[in-house]
């Protein structure tokens, strides 16, 4: 049979166009199947859209409902102090009269012109001991030199890398002048230390410190002494190792910062700032969750029949959409509250009928905040398990979006009809991809016949042709 290098050679009709066409009209089978899936992946766009919007509600609502932003306080500083407050911090006024900070102990050696030559002597066994105490309730730090590791740097280096709770550096004093310096890392006089060097007389003679030393030539002097803080609160005595004091007023964490300022006031107020601030967040998150409700279920009404605006939310009529949106505004009461306060528009927090947001009347939330801030507290949060607004929808919340929540039930879903989708593409695809070969075959042996019609055709014509020139020439 007669090879055709393409369609339409042989029998000399547009099969290739006719090819087409077919194909075209078999692939538009497709455009149902592509439509669902545009459709559905929107769908699932949506809904992550939708998991985003409710994420960031649930970090405000979330934020809103800690108890202690409405017992907060704020704590005035001076020149002597900074103050910090936590929650059991009672409002009141308190003279405090700082007279000595704590310091932390610090010793020198005396001079030395090098940096790299030894300073202990070449021991027998080659190996000699400092042993670093501070305090009397704490382990001994022992810290082991070779003969080749007395320098300034090599005591300095060793001494750090042990990590006694001291720091050493060296201190340049002059051209070819060096001193070791020992520091303990914390202040107070229970951080005192005392230094010795076993193995080695000359490098003890130099570094060793026996709490009381004067004489550099022995070893260490002390530079700084190690002191506790000393101060007053209402005329009552303190003594601290540290200057950062949190335990001598309830609630109360105190800084000392200088110990000359004389009597200072410290005075602790009720802050409803944070809380207010807290709220506001909450509002906002609340608003925007009600702009991604709307995102996603606008709708632009069309004539009968007419073609549906592509402007359209991807979730219009979502019945899981629905469900939240419907559900969080019913949790925005507490008719179950113990205290005076039942809904939001008590405090100064009211809703739009219309589009559902809510807005903040600050003067009427201001004044419930600072007359009556727990009842707010037991409004919004109740008993932090089970009643109270933030704690209902904190729950609910939840219980969306975890695995076996609707928002996750409406995922799968869509996953699971994206899939079947995907299936039937393919399926449908397979079987039109395998009708055009078919017809290509069938066009291909079309082809052929016909070519190899027209080749006899044009032999016998040629015969023909031959026989009667032939008979003619005969007669």
């Amino acid at each position: 049979m007669a090879n055709v290098s393409s369609l339409g050679i042989g029998s000399g009709l547009d099969l290739n166009t006719l090819l087409a066409n077919i194909t075209t009209a078999e692939k538009s089978a497709l455009t149902p199947i592509t439509n669902q899936q545009t459709a559905f992946n929107a769908k699932l766009t949506a809904y992550g859209t939708l998991k985003s919007a409710l994420t960031s509600f649930q970090t405000a609502n979330t934020a809103l409902s800690a108890a202690d932003l409405f017992s907060a306080t704020t704590a005035s500083s001076s020149t002597a102090f900074s103050a910090t407050t936590s929650a059991n911090a009672t409002a009141g006024k308190y003279t405090i009269n700082v007279s000595h900070l704590a310091q932390a102990q610090s010793l020198t050696s005396a001079t030395k012109s090098s940096l790299t030559d030894n300073i202990g002597a070449v021991t027998t066994s080659g190996a000699r001991t400092i042993t670093i105490q501070q305090g009397n309730g704490k382990d001994p730090v022992s810290i082991n030199l070779s003969d080749s590791n007395t320098t300034l740097t090599g005591v300095r280096d060793a001494i750090n890398n042990a990590k006694a709770g001291v720091s050493a550096s060296i201190i340049k004093v002059s051209d070819s002048s060096y001193r070791l310096s020992i520091t303990a890392n914390d202040t107070g006089s229970v951080n005192a230390m005392t230094i010795s060097v076993s193995g080695d007389d000359t490098l003890n003679s130099f570094i060793g410190y026996d709490g009381s030393n004067t004489d550099e030539t022995k070893g260490l002097t002390q530079t700084v002494a190690a002191q506790n803080a000393s101060l007053t609160v209402n005329n009552i005595a303190i003594d601290s190792a540290s200057n950062t004091i949190t335990d001598a007023l309830q609630g109360i964490n105190l800084t000392l910062n200088d110990s000359t300022s004389g009597n200072q006031t410290l005075t602790i107020t009720k802050d409803t700032s944070k809380a207010s601030t807290a709220i506001a967040n909450w509002v906002n998150a609340y608003n925007a969750l009600q702009d991604t409700f709307d995102n996603l279920t606008q709708y632009t009404a069309v004539d009968p029949g007419a073609t549906q605006s592509s402007n359209n939310g991807a979730l219009v009529g979502d019945g899981t959409l629905r469900t939240i949106q419907t559900q969080l505004k019913s949790m925005l009461t507490n008719a179950a509250s113990t205290s005076s306060y039942k809904t939001l528009s008590q405090i100064g927090i009211t809703s739009d009928p219309t589009s559902g947001k809510l807005t903040i009347n600050s003067d009427k939330l201001s004044s419930a905040l600072s007359s009556n801030a727990s009842d707010v507290q037991a409004m919004l949060i109740g008993d932090g398990k089970k009643t109270g607004i933030t704690t209902t929808i904190g729950t609910n919340l939840t219980s969306y979006m975890s695995t076996s929540g609707i928002l996750t039930a409406a995922t799968n879903g869509v996953n699971s009809t994206l899939k079947k989708l995907t299936q039937e593409y393919n399926d449908t695809n397979s079987r039109i991809n395998d009708t055009v070969a078919r017809y290509k075959t069938q066009f291909t042996q079309l082809d052929v016949l016909m070519n190899s019609l027209n080749s006899t055709s044009s032999y016998l014509t040629q015969q023909f042709d031959a026989l009667n020139g032939t008979s003619s020439s005969k007669s």
